[in-house]
């Protein structure tokens, strides 16, 4: 399920990257072409990439497609490999995670509670909406390395 449910998030990532591509040519396009834009539209932009950012990294994990030290990774035996992966999401991953988790509901909260607009005229409202993308990039990010942890395990068992 939670496979499933990351895949969707990256497909979910793939599509708003689109609609950000088609904002930023269209404000661009609207500022140096008619000399017109909006505040509210490049303050999408940036909740946008926020969002394309925040929810990329646990698919990216998921498809194991982050970064490592891949010139001594490859030539591990697959036994060190899934030890390695298995101490990285257990002594990094999710204590980094619950780190940021436990830091930035405080965070989003204080936003709700003070009602958080743009400080920019004309800007976006909510602010907090965007702000808890964080916690919950990181609950998904944990769920991946949750994930990862019982698969290399069964998979160090088979060995």
């Amino acid at each position: 399920m939670i496979d499933k449910s990351i895949k969707y998030l990256g497909y979910f990532t793939a599509f708003v990257l689109c609609l950000l591509v088609l904002l930023v040519v269209y404000d661009a396009t609207a500022r140096y072409l008619f000399s017109t834009g909006s505040i509210a539209l490049q303050e999408l932009e940036w909740h946008l990439f926020d969002l394309v950012i925040l929810f990329s990294i646990a698919y990216t994990l998921r498809e194991n497609s982050h970064v490592r030290v891949d010139i001594f990774y490859a030539n591990f035996t697959p036994k060190t490999k899934i030890i390695i992966d298995i101490i990285s999401s257990l002594f990094f991953i999710l204590p980094f995670s619950f780190l940021i988790i436990y830091i930035s509901i405080d965070f989003v909260h204080l936003s709700f509670v003070q009602n958080e607009v743009s400080s920019n005229p004309g800007g976006l409202k909510y602010r907090y909406i965007v702000k808890a993308l964080l916690p919950i990039s990181f609950v998904f990010l944990s769920l991946v390395a949750f994930r990862d942890i019982a698969e290399n395990i069964k998979r160090l068992k088979l060995l």
